[in-house]
This record gives structure tokens, C-alpha cells and sequence, in this order.
């Protein structure tokens, strides 16, 4: 997996939005958790092996959603984790990638929901730029946003995107 091009970001990005065709709301959001993760990866100096997992895990974490709503009627995290892989899985075979390329990515998809053990520097990554864009879009206050700092964030880039943009 070191040093090889999985898959091509924008054909990935392509697959995505046309399986969630119809749904603005859901692209934009995997669109910004996307370029957040990016720019907090590149401020961690992420190696480009972690580089590609972050974009695809970025894009594909909350792929399981209608999945989740046809099945359960819910969206919650937890459904959200076990329905997104099978379609990660179908969406990255199709464009070809490699095996230990999917397993990461949809180990990071199938944990994109669980704060506590996170252990590596791409689920953390995926994680905050998640948390970064449902602040926003779920009208949080700042003392959920002081705790979810607290608890959740570690990277550098993370905590400056975060307090610049909510906390100060």
C-alpha cells in the first residue's frame, strides 16, 4: 500500500455523489468533513499513504446513511458505522482499490461514530473534521463545543481550526 495511488480522489468523490444523487444536504457535508480532514492532515504532515486514506475515509465515512434510514429509520452513529461498509466496500472495488486499502478505509468508516480507543492518526483526523462540520450544521452551543474539545480533540491543527472557528 506505501506510496501507490488507491484510488483517484475525484473519481471517488464522482461515485459518492452519485450514489447520494438527489441528497445536496449529505454531499455538501462529506464535501467540508473532506476538506477539513485535508488541511488537518497536511498540518499533521501526514505521509501520503495516510494522506489517501483520510480523503477516501472523509468522503465515504457517512456513505451508510440511507442504508441506515431505508433499515432502521434511523441515522444514528452506530447504524451509520455498520451500513457504511458494505457500500465503501462496493464503491472502492468498483475503482479498483486494493484490499488493504478498503480494510483501512472501512475500519475508519466502521468507527467514524466512537471516540473513546482511537488510536491512530487517521481515525483521530476523521474524527475531528467530522466534529468541525456537524458543530456547524447542528447549531451547537459553545459549551458542548468546550467539552467536545476537551474530550475529543488532540491534533494541533485540529484544536486551531476549532477554536478559530467556534471559540474565540
Amino acid at each position: 500500500m506505501k506510496g501507490e495511488i488507491n484510488v483517484k480522489i475525484s473519481d471517488l468523490i464522482s461515485s459518492a455523489i452519485a450514489y447520494d444523487a438527489g441528497d445536496a444536504r449529505r454531499i455538501q457535508h462529506f464535501m467540508k468533513v473532506y476538506a477539513f480532514a485535508k488541511a488537518i492532515a497536511e498540518g499533521e504532515n501526514a505521509d501520503s499513504t495516510t494522506m489517501e486514506i483520510i480523503e477516501a475515509a472523509a468522503v465515504l465515512h457517512d456513505i451508510g446513511i440511507h442504508e441506515c434510514e431505508c433499515k432502521y429509520g434511523s441515522c444514528s452513529g452506530k447504524y451509520q458505522e455498520k451500513e457504511g461498509v458494505p457500500v465503501a466496500e462496493k464503491i472502492l472495488s468498483e475503482l479498483g482499490a486494493d484490499s488493504g486499502f478498503t480494510e483501512r478505509v472501512c475500519f475508519l468508516i466502521a468507527h467514524h461514530h466512537t471516540f473513546k480507543g482511537i488510536d491512530s492518526l487517521d481515525w483521530q483526523i476523521l474524527v475531528e473534521a467530522d466534529f468541525l462540520v456537524n458543530i456547524y450544521e447542528e447549531g451547537l452551543r459553545r459549551e458542548a463545543v468546550e467539552s467536545i474539545r476537551r474530550k475529543v480533540f488532540k491534533t494541533g491543527s485540529g484544536l486551531g481550526l476549532l477554536d478559530n472557528m467556534y471559540l474565540k
